[in-house]
């Protein structure tokens, strides 16, 4: 679930604790190529007032011309196919071939959205699972492998913690790794106990912690949603951070510093105890190889690499940065 996500999870709620009808929206398949991915959701009120996407234009149009002309109509969810031919794909703003389905939701108390709101708010994973016949919700816990589901029966669809990303250190390439981490939909959290490194941050929706980052990592209960990012190039700060968050189910752990610095970093991590497959999870030197030299490109580097991992993408040695230098330079 992204911020998106969650704020509509949250105008549902709103409007339906002020007794305001409105539907529930959710991409459940794609074909081709689609502006929103399987999972994405909005919400439309009863005027027509709309929170969240499904595709960034058209097809949004479409369905709140259809509520505003003839009110919330549905008395139980609709599976809604938009973009089967060229020239509709075109006339709803889909890419060439594109198809989108969708399920139309109407919502009432048998919808659990203030449970499952609530839920969210306290990062608890959980699978909702919508009665296609009915509109009967069924709400248990997620496990973080879950994904979206759908037969002709039933939709199941996670919901829960937001992405984190734990970066360790308050310099300048931190604040532009953490603004676009913040635009990407990542809680952000920056942590360094060194008071003239952060007394410069200002940057809205990014917590700034004083702290030694080995005892946040285990505060924060690292999960498959977390991140870490080590960016001091001190290792009496950074070595720890990693050895507890290498230890965790964080599905990306990385470090700024040289390829000499890194396999010297992997040494000191050996002999922390760390099994081999705990250090090989490490991603250093960090980011892939793009050229780059400004903190903004190198955050860039950073943040391709980070988006990669998640969307379970292998990526060619040669584009990792040792990978890169060294191909470079023979």
């Amino acid at each position: 679930m992204d911020n998106i996500d969650l704020e509509v999870l949250k105008a549902c709620d709103a409007w339906l604790e002020a007794g305001q009808p409105c539907e529930y929206v959710t991409v459940v398949r794609t074909w081709g190529s689609s502006p929103r991915p399987e999972g994405a959701t909005m919400a439309i009120r009863t005027d027509g007032m709309v929170v969240g996407s499904v595709s960034g234009g058209c097809i949004e149009d479409d369905l709140i011309a259809a509520v505003r002309a003839h009110g919330i109509t549905r008395r139980r969810p609709e599976v809604v196919t938009y973009g089967i031919s060229a020239d509709e794909a075109h006339r709803f703003g889909l890419p060439c071939g594109g198809t989108i389905q969708l399920v139309v939701e109407p919502l009432g108390p048998h919808s659990r959205i203030a449970e499952l709101h609530a839920l969210a708010r306290r990062r608890v994973l959980t699978r909702r699972t919508l009665d296609l016949a009915t509109g009967g919700v069924t709400l248990a816990p997620a496990r973080p492998d879950d994904r979206l589901r759908m037969d002709d029966r039933a939709l199941a669809t996670v919901h829960g913690p937001l992405l984190r990303m734990l970066i360790i250190g308050a310099g300048q390439l931190s604040q532009f790794l953490a603004q676009i981490a913040v635009g990407l939909e990542y809680e952000v959290t920056v942590c360094d106990p060194r008071e003239e490194y952060r007394a410069s941050w200002s940057l809205p929706g990014v917590d700034v912690v004083h702290a030694m980052p080995d005892d946040l990592v285990l505060e924060m209960k690292l999960d498959s949603r977390s991140a870490v990012v080590a960016l001091t190039h001190d290792p009496k700060l950074d070595d720890l951070a990693l050895m507890e968050a290498l230890r965790t189910d964080a599905f990306y752990v990385g470090a700024i510093g040289s390829r000499a610095n890194d396999a010297r970093r992997r040494e000191r991590l050996r002999a922390f105890d760390l099994t081999g497959d705990q250090v090989a999870k490490l991603h250093g030197p960090i980011g892939l190889y793009i050229g780059s030299k400004t903190p903004y490109e190198i955050a860039i580097s950073i943040l391709a690499e980070l988006v990669a991992v998640k969307n379970g993408v292998a990526l060619p040695a040669q584009m990792s940065v040792a990978g890169g230098k060294a191909l470079a330079a023979a």
